[in-house]
């Protein structure tokens, strides 16, 4: 994890803006979807990308009795 020296207050109503230097480096528009991970005294941001339930592979996606599965593991699952 790098430091960036850029510093934003949390509002009243607990947002904070992420600045436009970041968005644009990260790739992260307004209505993008961000995933929120924690470890102990760290928050981690991560632009969300829908991705297999089993691999993580992001394309090739079919929808799966609502969950995201690639065809690849759908092809494993077909032979159990």
């Amino acid at each position: 994890m790098r430091a960036t020296g850029i510093t934003r207050a949390i509002d009243q109503f607990g947002r904070v803006v992420l600045p436009s230097e970041l968005r644009r480096v990260m790739n992260v528009s307004s209505g993008d979807v961000v995933e929120f991970y924690t470890d102990p005294g760290v928050i981690i941001l991560k632009k969300y990308e829908m991705s297999c339930l089993f691999c993580d592979q992001v394309e090739d996606l079919i929808d799966f009795e609502g969950k995201k599965i690639c065809k690849d593991c759908l092809a494993k699952l077909k032979k159990l």
